[in-house]
């Protein structure tokens, strides 16, 4: 008998890691209420609002002409990074790989609609590559478990766009996400460093609901010549040449200055020096932007 409650005991004491971990297994629709004129139909060039970025990722984005995605096909099906993923079209599928001999968690695998990209989150507490490494577009992912949270780390991501209108990433950054359940409701907090275009970290927050009805379907991508242009052509702006810096802040009635990003403009004091701030009569662009391909996401009302 008191063999019998050992072993009792030892199982339980063996399973006990197990009970703070959570399943984030199945298919997942993301909810677009946080930033959706960014995240659906696009940001407005010259958006840098709520990014702590320094000169030279303004000076990048700057630059951006929207005709290049049209003229240099390698930018056609360019897919979303792991830091961008689930911020556009977002819906996933999350599955685990189990190790039949010890039943432990080896890896989360992630499938996203956009551009069908995958990705894996390693859960077995290997190291990453070293610094010379292949980049990729999802890099490298891993995840260890604090309390119910999981916290991932991904490196060696390839450079890519922090915001779709030419705000860059560079391959130096590292990506932290804390992935937090509740019953059908998946929230993931993303931190970004950077220190190449980032003063300081940029932390952001998206959410998604269980839906065992998506289906999933090929995203597919090919690339075609939309627009003539010379071979070698790349749309872009040379430095203060770009005419339109100020659409974005014209429209909405904001000081051009709030409009250049920054860490100063990210904290409440900020305000205090907003002094011509003159919204405009009425909302005519994303006034009720909540769908992709609802009535609201029309640009004038």
């Amino acid at each position: 008998m008191n063999r019998i409650c050992l072993v009792a005991v030892l199982a339980l004491i063996m399973a006990k890691p197990a009970l703070a971990q959570v399943d984030f297994t199945g298919e997942w629709a993301p909810l677009y209420h946080e930033d959706s004129p960014e995240r659906l139909p696009g940001p407005e060039l010259a958006d840098y609002l709520e990014l702590p970025i320094n000169d030279a990722a303004r000076m990048r984005a700057d630059s951006w002409e929207a005709d290049r995605i049209s003229v240099v096909m390698e930018y056609q099906c360019r897919p979303h990074a792991a830091d961008y993923a689930m911020r556009g079209l977002g819906n996933i599928r999350i599955w685990r790989d189990i190790d039949q001999a010890s039943q432990r968690l080896v890896a989360f695998h992630l499938h996203f609609l956009a551009w069908d990209s995958e990705r894996t989150i390693y859960m077995d507490g290997r190291p990453h590559p070293g610094e010379f490494a292949p980049h990729t577009w999802q890099g490298f992912s891993t995840g260890v478990w604090e309390g119910n949270m999981l916290t991932i780390t991904t490196t060696h991501l390839k450079e890519n766009y922090m915001r779709r209108n030419g705000v860059p990433r560079s391959d130096k950054a590292k990506l932290t996400e804390h992935w937090m359940r509740h019953a059908d409701w998946l929230t993931v907090v993303t931190v970004i460093e950077d220190p190449a275009f980032l003063t300081e970290p940029l932390v952001r927050s998206d959410n998604w609901y269980l839906d065992p009805g998506q289906a999933i379907g090929v995203f597919g991508c090919e690339t075609a010549p939309e627009v003539p242009a010379p071979e070698g052509t790349v749309p872009h702006w040379l430095p203060d040449k770009n005419p339109n810096l100020h659409e974005f802040a014209n429209w909405y009635g904001l000081p051009f200055e709030a409009t250049r990003g920054g860490a100063e403009t990210l904290y409440p004091e900020y305000r205090s020096k907003i002094r011509d701030y003159k919204p405009p009569a009425q909302c005519t662009r994303y006034c009720a932007c909540l769908t992709l391909l609802g009535g609201g996401c029309n640009i004038t009302r």
